[in-house]
């Protein structure tokens, strides 16, 4: 296998399949670490891909949860306040801010501890391919691999060389981001703040513990030469109390963000992911984690194919699975968009007035993604395609305790021993909740089965409920029905 780019989407990819056995070379054309943030959003289900990686004690570390997200208007009044759980059904708190540099250390560290390959100031030109693998031009000459994935971000050069539709919903502003790390611990709360003034549309968020982001709108006839000096940015932050005295510059750069996707994940033997596949824009925070859910849904079934268990037809399901999730983040995100990237004062009465009356004292749920509804899932069976939770017990969460391969969560006895031995072909394993926990201990698990009136559940690596059965019979028909789906196109 080699994966194209070493940010944080390949670099998970890479160690969710070396971990699994499988042979990977990591290629980036750049020298050195990329030392400059981007990415600072994590929800709870993109912490727990990361979690599934190995890293998640480190990952507590460097992570700053973020319960509330709160937009207001110019005179200081909220009018949308969303709110994330410091304890979600994923096991992490549903909203965390991060440093980029340090959750990409983490990877590299661990990918080099399982003994994947990352090599560094490597250019790739291209890729070909034939029926029997890939071929990737680089800079140091042709590399083979049975695959290809393309990580390389939204100027991806596997992507442009496949020719790959995109489809573009003509969303795009150009943003000022400015990542401080004042000398001070920061307070402000919520840590997270949309400021949707016409004068100046400005986000103020965490940029992982200690450090903050600022993001501020170009306005039309500004000229970007000299809003991108330090001058400027210092002038921009001083009504923040921020100023050299005080704080360090981490990054100033000018971006123009896009809503946009492409319409084929796959070409044959080369396969696309991350900012390579998508680009939204960041007011929904979902860009990174979902490129993540993307590592995490190809990384299974590239294993299963390079392990001769599903024919290569399995990847066709990545794209069908992953699509629909990715446009709604995406319309999502540029639907919170158009609330904060209004200039127009008159515009923006309007829609304050619209809006505050909503606010109450308690913040609202943030909106989910929509399950999956088509690919390797048993749809019709109550909770297919949702995501599963994970409880703790003992004080470790339950992936820890049980991993995150193909697992069978029953109540009780509820499956039987036949089931189980089935699912071991997939080295997968059953999991019986005994009728009684111990105290203390999260009963996440048993409560989502009991809301679905189940008794058993097949979880996917990707914690996507493959689907459920109401009794013990049905269980085995569960298991039969998942080893014809990933073996479709085999032999």
């Amino acid at each position: 296998m080699v994966v194209v780019g070493a940010g944080p989407v390949g670099l998970t990819l890479a160690v969710a399949l070396v971990g699994r056995g499988r042979r990977v070379l990591v290629l980036e054309r750049r020298a050195a670490p990329y030392c400059a943030p981007r990415a600072v959003h994590l929800d709870g289900e993109a912490a727990r891909i990361l979690q599934s990686c190995g890293i998640g004690a480190g990952l507590e570390q460097v992570l700053e949860p973020a319960p509330i997200y709160e937009w207001r208007n110019a005179g200081g009044d909220a009018i949308l306040r969303l709110g994330r759980p410091l304890d979600g059904p994923s096991g992490w708190p549903a909203s965390s801010m991060f440093h980029q540099p340090d959750l990409e250390a983490l990877l590299v560290a661990r990918l080099a501890r399982l003994g994947g390959e990352l090599r560094r100031g490597v250019e790739v030109t291209g890729v070909d391919q034939d029926p029997s693998g890939a071929t990737v031009r680089t800079t140091d000459g042709p590399v083979r691999a049975a695959y290809a994935v393309g990580c390389d971000g939204a100027g991806s050069s596997v992507a442009s060389g496949l020719g790959l539709p995109v489809h573009d919903l003509g969303f795009d502003h150009e943003w000022l981001v400015l990542d401080v790390v004042p000398d001070d611990p920061w307070r402000q709360e919520p840590i997270n703040l949309q400021i949707c003034d016409p004068a100046r549309p400005t986000t103020a968020v965490s940029g992982g513990p200690g450090r903050r982001r600022f993001e501020l709108m170009r306005l039309p006839g500004e000229d970007a030469g000299e809003l991108s000096t330090p001058r400027r940015a210092w002038e921009l932050l001083a009504p923040w109390g921020l100023h050299p005295a005080n704080a360090t510059l981490e990054r100033s750069v000018l971006y123009r963000f896009a809503a946009r996707w492409v319409e084929r994940w796959r070409a044959g033997r080369v396969l696309v992911a991350g900012d390579a596949a998508h680009q939204m824009p960041p007011f929904a925070g979902e860009g990174l984690c979902t490129g993540l859910r993307d590592a995490a849904n190809l990384a299974w079934k590239l294993d299963l194919v390079l392990a001769g268990i599903a024919g290569d037809a399995i990847l066709d399901t990545y794209e069908t699975e992953r699509l629909p999730a990715v446009v709604g983040a995406t319309e999502l995100s540029v639907e919170l968009g158009r609330v904060v990237c209004v200039v127009d004062p008159v515009a923006a009465a309007g829609r304050d007035a619209a809006m505050a009356p909503g606010v109450g004292p308690e913040p609202i749920a943030a909106p989910s993604l929509p399950p999956i509804d088509e690919g390797v899932v048993a749809v019709g069976t109550p909770g297919a395609g949702e995501t599963w939770v994970q409880g703790r017990s003992g004080g470790q969460r339950s992936d820890d305790l049980h991993g995150s391969g193909w697992r069978l969560w029953s109540i009780e006895a509820g499956v039987p021993a036949e089931a189980g031995r089935r699912l071991e072909l997939l080295d997968g394993k059953v999991i019986t909740l005994p009728s009684d926990r111990g105290p203390g201990a999260d009963d996440l698990e048993r409560a989502w089965m009991a809301e679905r009136g189940v008794v058993a559940a097949l979880v996917r690596p990707d914690f996507c409920v493959f689907g459920t059965a109401g009794d013990r019979a049905g269980a085995i028909e569960l298991v039969e029905l998942l080893r014809a789906r990933i073996t479709l196109g085999t032999g």
